[in-house]
């Protein structure tokens, strides 16, 4: 079952994606040309793993009627200085007040099931062609 997506270009060097009636918007700082007016392309896919992991760990709270007030998820990374690219990424989950202490290890699993590492974790093939 395919998908599609159409990437627009409304000014300067933003690009947005749109799909199914709904826009994400990407900019480039300053600092490369752009406006600064929304994430670059490259922290959005970042964002996309620590927010897929917060997804699966507050709807592990939600189905057992625990209560996320106070509860966040945060992620750090670090790049290997030779490649420039991120070899190393932690995603730590922050857990509520009260937080039953049988459900700890389960809310992890929960997050680790996140369906955007799942395919960094089994790439999928990217081709790009010009028509």
């Amino acid at each position: 079952m395919a998908s599609n997506m159409e990437m627009t270009f409304p000014g300067g060097v933003a690009v947005e994606a749109h799909f199914e009636g709904t826009t994400i918007r990407t900019d480039q700082p300053v600092r490369h040309g752009g406006g600064g007016t929304a994430p670059a392309p490259f922290e959005l896919f970042l964002a996309s793993i620590g927010t897929c992991a917060g997804f699966y760990a507050l709807r592990f709270c939600q189905e057992r009627q625990i209560p996320t007030d106070g509860m966040s998820v945060s992620m750090s990374w670090e790049r290997n200085p030779a490649t420039k690219l991120i070899s190393d990424i932690r995603i730590q989950i922050s857990l509520p007040p009260g937080f039953p202490e049988k459900y700890r290890t389960a809310v992890v699993r929960a997050a680790d099931q996140c369906a955007v590492k799942k395919h960094l974790l089994e790439a999928p093939a990217i081709e790009v062609v010009a028509v």
